[in-house]
């Protein structure tokens, strides 16, 4: 349990929200991490003097903004930071520490796109279209964003009409209308068993019951797959074929063929996360190019040109399309259209293209640093990926890793926040290589972690 007591006394209202605003700003330094497990309500209550029905509404508060979760007998722990809203980890008014390596949120590297849009923006607000944008728009986007859209699903493989394409607000936002069109309160959704944290949030959110699938270094293994069929009776498979976040593995293209065709047996819909699927320079067809008519693909513009883009693309079979209207109405009404003529513009321009090869380049280029300062480590990663996963040697542990770390103002997350159930495979830990400054940064930060894991558990001492 992580010893915190936060400290108050500058931190004006209720004590309650002070509380919550306080281990906000701690997560947001490294002070805190995903996967800490916070005092129980009476020691921190014994602590700041107050009472337990304080520290219970300052939790609850906490909880509501996402920055942590809790389950009976387990405790409070930390959410993992991709499940986190930035409005609660905003460093802008805080005093973050120059040399501070966060290496725990998956951002691809900041490259051209500011300038980019600092260009776009100006095109747009000379053309005729600001009305437009202003307007409401149909459900699925307008028929120009849509085209685009289609376009771009192109160049992952995908061969669709624009009328087979919804513009999303996001891959998050293109994975919680999938869920809503194709599920009920109470299904059952398999996915790999260590995952993309905010597919545990959706489940949640959605009251949807998650089990994980064991898997390989090829990604979901087949016979676990059709294990859980039997067993769970599952309405849908959430997957990441291509670079699994955390893991970066990329499933063949048989393997996605063992896996559509078990899909099908079982009438199981296949939800195809390819967020990632634009960074590598070779990859194996989309699931839903084998099994079209039973996968919804979606897919954004995040983790390829950059992450406040939010915008993205969704292609379910014709059989969802009024579902997903009514999905998207009830959450969010359209996608933002400024955001969608962004993307439109830079699509048809081909300068999304371009931002996208930049940023293959560059993860080849960071990947390069990795094996220059973590050779022999247990690594698994790619060579297009900003992400990769490191099993600790033994002795270590993962939450004492990253407390060391933490101390030497690096920031990861651990296994914990993507395991899908109560069994932690392994001590293990998501390093995200995108948010560096730069090559120097990356390296700098990356040799601390090489150092700490040289040292043993309990000699690793913060250097000041």
């Amino acid at each position: 349990m992580t010893i915190w007591t936060p400290d108050l006394s500058t931190l004006q209202g209720p004590r309650y929200l002070a509380i919550a605003d306080a281990l906000a700003a701690d997560l947001a330094l490294g002070q805190l991490s995903p996967g800490d497990q916070l005092p129980t309500h009476r020691d921190l209550a014994y602590r700041l003097g107050i009472t337990v029905g304080t520290v219970s509404r300052a939790y609850a508060e906490a909880h509501r903004r996402g920055l942590i979760t809790g389950e009976v007998g387990r405790g409070t722990y930390i959410q993992g930071r991709e499940t986190i809203s930035s409005q609660y980890l905003d460093l802008t008014n805080l005093e973050v520490p120059p040399d501070l390596y966060d290496f725990g949120l998956n951002l691809p590297a900041k490259g051209p796109a500011r300038q980019a849009l600092a260009d776009m923006l100006g095109e747009i607000s000379l053309s005729n279209v600001l009305d437009t944008l202003l307007d409401y728009q149909p459900d699925a986007g307008m028929r120009r964003h849509r085209t685009a859209g289609a376009k771009w699903l192109a160049l992952g493989g995908l061969d669709v009409t624009p009328d087979r394409v919804t513009v999303t607000n996001g891959a998050q936002n293109g994975m919680m209308i999938s869920f809503a069109a194709t599920t009920r309160p109470g299904d059952t959704v398999l996915t790999e068993f260590i995952s993309y944290p905010g597919i545990k949030e959706a489940a949640s959110l959605l009251n949807l019951r998650l089990v994980g699938v064991a898997m390989d270094e090829f990604g979901l293994r087949p016979d676990a797959l059709e294990n859980a069929c039997a067993a769970h009776r599952p309405k849908v498979l959430y997957c990441i074929p291509t670079l699994q976040n955390p893991t970066s593995r990329t499933m063949p293209e048989q393997r996605r063929r063992d896996i559509a065709a078990i899909a099908l047996a079982h009438g199981m819909t296949i939800l195809e996360d390819d967020v990632y699927g634009l960074l590598p320079s070779n990859r194996p067809p989309p699931i839903a190019t084998i099994a079209p008519d039973i996968t919804i693909y979606i897919t954004g513009l995040s983790k390829s040109i950059a992450p406040g883009l939010r915008l993205g693309y969704l292609c379910a079979p014709v059989r969802f399309a009024d579902n997903i209207g009514t999905a998207i109405r009830g959450d969010c009404r359209m996608a933002t259209p400024l955001m969608a003529e962004i993307a439109t513009r830079w699509i048809e321009s081909g300068r999304a293209q371009s931002m996208c090869e930049w940023q293959r380049q560059e993860a080849v280029c960071r990947q390069a640093v990795v094996t220059e300062v973590l050779s022999g480590m247990d690594i698994e990663t790619h060579p297009n990926s900003y992400h990769l996963w490191l099993t600790l040697p033994e002795p270590w542990r993962a939450g004492e890793f990253i407390s060391q770390l933490r101390a030497r103002k690096v920031v990861l997350l651990g296994a914990e926040a993507f395991v899908v159930g109560r069994d932690q495979p392994t001590h293990a830990v998501r390093i995200c290589i995108g948010s560096a400054h730069n090559l120097d940064h990356l390296r700098d930060g990356l040799t601390i972690i090489a150092e700490t894991l040289e040292t043993s558990p309990h000699s690793a001492r913060p250097i000041v």
